[in-house]
């Protein structure tokens, strides 16, 4: 990751981008604020950000309207999104239309910095990122997201469905730190009544189709008192 990296924050409310800029310099990053879709389309032009920090309801232009309009352009900048929308339909939705992260509304500020900081360690330069991709590969693992399969080498691993958009989430995001709270929240949805032992079973069950050692992981590291880790690299395709 480049020292200082240079992060747009767009947000309509200027109470949160005083105090969010404001940790973020404290944090390391040059930071320029934009008040709504169109300035930030401007900036990113003027200052060719890093990554941008995009909220998604705003004035003039949505946060969704500016981030279709970037990958239209080809202008692959990684991009968080902050919404306040919780729904795994929403979500999914984010990503699709070409966002590296999302983060709901209200966020603790350390969490959007670790955030900041994954994006930009798995960004590839003027590539759309993983969570875009139509496949997801790490050596002989694929995962074929229209299809909802996956398959090591030429078997396809017999997953329950939220293993697989667990296995799916986890591969958008390697070497990250991924909470049992987060995976529960990402894949399964905040209101989803289940506790985290819920994510530990589904983890087991992933473990078991790949063959993979716990105490000697090639795909699924557990973080101990934390969470879990996907530690093979990934690579995204568009076929």
């Amino acid at each position: 990751m480049m020292p200082n990296p240079r992060i747009l924050l767009v947000d309509d409310e200027q109470a949160i981008t005083s105090n969010l800029a404001a940790f973020l310099k404290r944090a390391g990053f040059d930071v320029t604020v934009a008040g709504d879709g169109e300035e930030a389309l401007d900036q990113v032009d003027r200052t060719s950000p890093a990554l941008i920090v995009l909220d998604i309801l705003m004035p003039r232009m949505d946060g969704r309207a500016v981030l279709r309009h970037l990958r239209e352009a080809d202008t692959w900048t990684p991009v968080i999104l902050l919404t306040q929308v919780g729904e795994s339909t929403e979500r999914a939705m984010a990503l699709e239309e070409g966002a590296d992260d999302y983060l709901n509304k209200p966020f603790d500020p350390h969490e959007l910095v670790a955030r900041i900081r994954a994006v930009l360690r798995r960004a590839r330069p003027g590539r759309p990122p993983l969570t875009s991709a139509q496949k997801l590969v790490c050596g002989k693992l694929v995962m074929n997201r229209p299809s909802r399969r996956a398959t090591l080498g030429s078997k396809e691993l017999p997953l329950t469905p939220k293993a697989v958009a667990l296995l799916e989430y986890m591969m958008t995001h390697p070497d990250e730190l991924l909470t049992r709270d987060r995976l529960l929240d990402s894949v399964w949805g905040w209101d989803y009544p289940a506790g985290t032992r819920t994510v530990d079973t589904r983890i087991a069950e992933l473990r078991r189709a790949l063959d993979d050692d716990p105490d000697d992981p090639r795909y699924i590291e557990t973080v101990h008192g934390e969470g879990y880790r996907f530690v093979g690299q990934v690579e995204g395709t568009g076929e």
